[in-house]
């Protein structure tokens, strides 16, 4: 009971948060949707293979307190410092390397790496629901609507 009622109040929060940040995709005017999730997935699957996934375990550096002396008037007592071990974590050392090597096979095809906003509510009630199968030409104007489903609408207010 308590799981559904953590889930019922974050979820519609996170589905808020994530439906506000803007779309980042690779965009070629006039490309078939399809088309583009097919080359990012050749592009990524490249990358993976040039750069795999090499995690390494680090630890932040171990953190020392100094002991503390308090007097109350008439006696003094000295506190122990202590250390507190650092922070475990990993991390994947070709990451940058793996986003490079994407980023370098998408633009040897055309692409480029862009962010369109979300459009304003009135704006997206006016469009009504559809989705982008083909990538329209951008102007500074553009927005995007996205889907439930995961698919977008990218719209050119008049």
């Amino acid at each position: 009971m308590i799981k559904s009622i953590r889930i019922s109040v974050f979820l519609p929060l996170f589905l808020s948060v994530a439906s506000c940040t803007p779309l980042t995709l690779y965009y070629k005017p006039g490309i078939e949707v399809s088309r583009m999730q097919t080359d990012t997935l050749s592009c990524e699957t490249q990358a993976l293979r040039d750069a795999p996934i090499a995690n390494e375990v680090r630890q932040s550096p171990p953190m020392y307190y100094p002991g503390e002396q308090y007097c109350n008037g008439t006696n003094c007592y000295h506190r122990a410092g202590y250390w507190l071990p650092g922070e475990i974590y990993t991390v994947d050392v070709n990451r940058s390397m793996r986003q490079r090597i994407k980023q370098n096979c998408m633009a040897q095809k055309n692409y480029q790496l862009v962010k369109l906003p979300n459009c304003t509510s009135s704006i997206a009630s006016a469009a009504g629901t559809a989705r982008t199968t083909r990538l329209p030409e951008l102007s500074e104007n553009s927005c995007v609507i996205k889907n439930k489903d995961g698919s977008f609408q990218i719209v050119e207010p008049g």
